[in-house]
């Protein structure tokens, strides 16, 4: 198989590094520490996440659950999420868990749906009849409480929660999670202010309750002889200079890297080697190929903030934008229109910011900008 993998994980041996943090995460986890585990999006937290599930230790003494909360909007949505990712997990152990999960979950015992063939209860639950929440949520640690094997809860983009409209939210999943003794959490987000102001600000209710984990991208050695190991296994023709050019030209981002890497490793059935020019040809077209989509996202911005986003595309790597110079130099409005659209482009998690360095959060989006608003396709290399 193609040992680039850009979606989900497989086995450890296409999983490229992360063995410091895979068994700072295993140590923790087994010495009753919750984890909350920061990096940006596409850096490779959930594939580390899932890494994790798969050492020996936790395949055999733990039961491991993964819920991605990006897309939830409530506290009844994350019930809902959580809830059907511990049903269908348990739910291949047989008959057994599954009937202590519906009768453990009384709360909803009346919106479970029966299997026709099976006799079996389903998660078949439209999300209006979770009609109390906060009480579903409370059956679902209990039931995780009196497992059998200790377990661990992993939810990724934890910081949707901050978003939520209950206004206790922090509260109440704290106080839970407090309690536990049996089930640990990983808590995972890449949005690395709105995670730090949950768990490093003393107001709030998850203040100092996590070992703090930061996700930074995988050495370039390792990477390189990681990439140069399957082009040589499969006898496919590629320099180490190539490799080199694509981790600098994305800066060691892990899923645009495997990206492009997958296309490579693909075409190279039909052509004998890779030269430089052509990975920024194939660069090229992988990134007009997702136009319709940017284009998509470009019709939900309004006049001053596409012009702003535009700029810091240009850019690259933008610093001093309320300055007159950045403002003078791309033709914008005003510092002021300026700052009011950086903010709701930060919050539409469009662009990011470090240190007051702003850049596209797409790096493919962010490479389409430049080719169709500035002097053509340009690529960079940072060395």
């Amino acid at each position: 198989m193609n040992p680039f993998i850009t979606s989900g994980y497989v086995a450890p041996e296409y999983f490229c590094d992360r063995e410091k943090e895979t068994k700072e995460i295993i140590k923790k986890l087994s010495n009753g520490n919750n984890i909350a585990l920061i990096s940006p999006r596409r850096m490779g937290k959930t594939g580390l996440i899932q890494h994790c599930y798969h050492q020996p230790l936790f395949q055999k003494k733990y039961y491991t659950f993964f819920i991605d909360i990006y897309a939830t909007t409530s506290l009844k949505e994350f019930v809902f999420k959580l809830g059907k990712e511990i049903f269908e997990t348990l739910k291949p152990r047989g008959k057994k868990f599954t009937e202590a999960f519906f009768y453990a979950i009384s709360s909803l015992r009346t919106a479970f749906k029966i299997d026709a063939i099976t006799g079996q209860p389903v998660f078949d639950i439209g999300l209006g009849e979770i009609v109390r929440p906060e009480f579903t949520l409370e059956e679902i640690f209990e039931y995780l409480e009196q497992a059998d094997k200790p377990c661990i809860v992993a939810i990724d983009e934890f910081q949707q929660i901050a978003k939520y409209p209950e206004t206790n939210i922090e509260a109440v999943l704290r106080t839970h999670v407090q309690h536990c003794k049996n089930t640990h959490f990983i808590f995972a987000g890449s949005q690395r202010h709105l995670m730090q102001n949950i768990f490093l600000s003393s107001s709030r209710p998850f203040y100092q309750s996590v070992a703090l984990l930061t996700l930074d991208v995988i050495d370039e050695e390792i990477y390189v002889s990681f990439v140069a190991k399957y082009f040589k296994q499969a006898k496919k023709k590629i320099s180490e200079d190539t490799i080199r050019m694509v981790y600098h030209l994305f800066e060691g981002h892990t899923w645009y890297i495997q990206c492009v890497f997958n296309e490579i490793y693909a075409l190279m059935d039909s052509i004998a080697h890779f030269s430089g020019d052509m990975v920024l040809l194939l660069i090229e077209q992988i990134v007009v190929s997702y136009e319709q989509m940017f284009l998509g996202l470009l019709s939900f911005l309004t006049e001053k903030q596409k012009e702003t986003l535009i700029a810091i595309a240009k850019e690259g790597e933008a610093k001093g934008i309320t300055s007159g110079a950045f403002v003078k130099k791309h033709g914008l409005t005003s510092p002021s229109s300026v700052q009011t659209a950086v903010k709701q482009l930060l919050d539409k998690e469009i662009i990011t910011s470090d240190n007051n360095v702003f850049k596209v959060y797409d790096r493919f989006f962010g490479l389409w900008l430049k080719k169709t608003y500035g002097a053509g396709f340009q690529l960079h290399i940072n060395s």
